[in-house]
């Protein structure tokens, strides 16, 4: 292919944990199946938020799962501990061939933390690294609090899961685990922050032109029914994507 890589990021609204991580399988599988035929297919971003749910990563510890409630508890596997997903929560899962990219693990995760990195600046908010804690934070060198976790799994050089960055969730969950493990930081939010209100649509557009300008990909925007349809086309698993669809669809604004 000739020129930039290409994706298409798909806003999906609010979908259940289990259909969307099966979403992500599906993709997955899709990508590794062009990739042997030698089919080029455009990258993708899912752009959502899920109901109250704690996941579990491939080195969890059932010991930070402290007080679950009623929340669903999944297995997953991606890298890292348990967290929390919920509405006010902007998750962001990347389904990218690192083979068209760079083969590079660690500039992966560095690339995803400064596309939230860049999103916060232009919101009013500086965040910052912490070295051998994956995440973005804010706040005072060692007092900080983590405004966005991370986690991915790759298979064959094709990309799952991301990134969770909170805007105003219900931070009472993150009290029923321990968050990623880490006992001795706290958790926040942009509107805890910035003490005023952030819309959701406008930091998902700031994510979507972040990721463009990070991995230098050029990407088309879905939302709504066209986004469904788009993936139904592309997965041809329809009852799948009826299944998605059937979740409340959040309108993004262009």
């Amino acid at each position: 292919m000739s020129g930039p890589e290409t994706a298409v990021i798909y806003h999906l609204g609010r979908v259940a944990y289990r259909p969307a991580w099966a979403l992500q399988e599906a993709i997955k599988d899709r990508h590794i199946q062009a990739k042997r035929s030698g089919e080029y297919l455009p990258h993708v971003m899912l752009l959502l938020e899920h109901p109250p749910v704690f996941t579990m990563g491939k080195s969890g510890n059932d010991q930070h799962l402290l007080a679950p409630g009623d929340a669903e508890v999944v297995y997953i596997d991606r890298g890292g501990d348990v967290t929390y997903h919920g509405p006010g929560q902007l998750v962001a899962y990347f389904l990218l061939d690192l083979d068209r990219l760079y083969r590079d693990l660690h500039r992966f995760m560095r690339d995803l933390e400064e596309i939230v990195l860049r999103t916060l600046n232009e919101f009013g908010l500086t965040g910052f690294r912490v070295p051998k804690r994956t995440g973005v934070w804010v706040g005072e060198e060692g007092t900080e609090r983590k405004v966005c976790a991370f986690g991915i799994h790759v298979s064959r050089w094709v990309t799952t899961h991301g990134l969770a960055l909170n805007i105003d969730p219900d931070l009472q969950y993150f009290s029923r685990i321990t968050p990623c493990g880490i006992a001795d930081r706290g958790i926040t939010s942009m509107v805890k922050e910035l003490g005023k209100s952030c819309d959701t649509n406008a930091v998902a557009r700031s994510i979507s032109y972040h990721f463009d300008a990070v991995f230098g990909i050029l990407s088309q925007e879905l939302s709504g029914a066209a986004a469904y349809e788009h993936l139904e086309n592309l997965l041809d698993q329809k009852g799948m994507i009826q299944d998605l669809a059937q979740q409340p669809i959040m309108a993004v604004e262009k």
